[in-house]
């Protein structure tokens, strides 16, 4: 059975408010965004372009501010809500020791007080944080939920972790990277 939902959802751009039309499929059981389909944040594609609130100052930037060519990152898509968040963050704590990794975290679907108490209690991984309240940043990477992360290379997708980080997985991150 398949059927088309749309959800609309009310962002901020530039100056103005638009209202986003964001069109999904059901498929296997998974609500599927149209940017999932477009094959989005996938293995082997250049990341994706978006626009977003930086979490300390509410800054409006582009991603193109947050990436450069010539480092790995890895994006972590976060919420203080999400109990699997709060058991790889240790291991993102870990990550970020490593000089050839910036984490870039995006805060998805949460209030600005409990991820800033999240952060307080266990530590900030992050080199900078889009704070995504309405969930569109993470929608427009083809995100299927929390955690989710991708390691980036020269503007590429290079790896993409669908559920939390472990200990194997951080192993294979530190192999790629080295």
């Amino acid at each position: 059975m398949k059927f088309k939902k749309f959800f609309y959802k009310k962002v901020n751009s530039t100056n103005d408010v638009a209202i986003k039309k964001i069109k999904s499929g059901y498929k296997n059981g998974i609500i599927v965004s149209e940017f999932q389909k477009k094959g989005r944040g996938q293995v082997g594609k250049k990341w994706v372009s978006f626009k977003g609130n930086l979490f300390d100052s509410n800054e409006v930037t582009n991603s193109s501010n947050l990436f450069n060519t010539d480092k790995f990152y890895l994006l972590n898509i976060w919420s203080s809500w999400c109990v699997p968040c709060r058991k790889e963050h240790v291991l993102l704590m870990n990550l970020r020791k490593n000089k050839k990794l910036e984490v870039i975290g995006i805060n998805y679907k949460d209030t600005k007080i409990n991820a800033e108490n999240f952060l307080a209690e266990l530590g900030n991984p992050y080199k900078k944080i889009i704070f995504d309240k309405e969930g569109i940043n993470a929608i427009e990477w083809g995100a299927y939920g929390v955690p989710e992360s991708f390691l980036i290379k020269d503007g590429i997708i290079i790896k993409r972790y669908i559920g939390p980080l472990n200990k194997k997985l951080t192993k294979e991150i530190k192999s790629i990277i080295k």
